[in-house]
């Protein structure tokens, strides 16, 4: 361990040859994976990324005015596991923001004494309000280019429904429009509200 309870990245100390995207010494300071959120407007897309990561990702004025994201947003976090087997799932499973040590402390009671481990360092795509885009910019392309900048570099993503709408709302469509496009095989779909 280096600094703040990173792992060390000495290029002389380290057989690269041997570095694979779930090695400590690349996970504790980068993320590999790049995990988009879709659906409507309002069922919780941003609010699942800051749950998870601790990041707002709605940044600049107009979307605060509006509480809504309009541009890509981007936030990372790291996922841990206690390593004691004992420690009751999901308590088990915590994340962080980046900055994080790599082995922090368990917070479940009874297992304090506990480290947890570096499972996965993540970054989350929040995909944009697009009706926003679509009424402003005065056309299909702009909305499909923001989707599809953010969808190009997914590897998997996070679909949120809110049980409390029917389904699909528009957005839902496109958005699932766009990352078969973009052949996505990976989405997990997240029930919200």
């Amino acid at each position: 361990m280096s600094r703040k309870g990173l792992m060390e990245q000495d290029l002389s100390k380290l057989d690269v040859t041997k570095l694979h995207p779930l090695s400590p010494e690349v996970i504790s300071r980068q993320a590999t994976i790049n995990i988009g959120t879709i659906g409507h407007v309002a069922h919780g897309k941003s609010t699942v990324v800051k749950a998870i990561s601790g990041v707002q990702t709605v940044r600049f004025k107009n979307e605060l005015e509006r509480n809504i994201t309009i541009k890509l947003g981007y936030a990372n976090a790291k996922i841990y596991k206690c390593e004691d087997e004992r420690c009751p799932r999901p308590m088990s499973f915590k994340a962080y923001g980046s900055g994080k040590e790599d082995s922090p402390l368990c917070d479940v009671p009874g297992f304090e004494n506990c480290r947890m481990k570096l499972l996965r360092h993540v970054s989350f795509v929040d995909c944009p309000y697009t009706a926003y885009l679509r009424c402003f910019h005065q056309g299909h392309d702009i909305l499909m280019a923001t989707m599809l900048n953010g969808a190009a570099i997914m590897d998997g993503a996070l679909l949120l429904i809110a049980a409390n709408e029917s389904c699909p709302q528009p957005q839902t469509s496109e958005h699932l429009a766009a990352v078969e496009i973009m052949r996505l095989q990976h989405i997990i779909i997240l029930q919200n509200k």
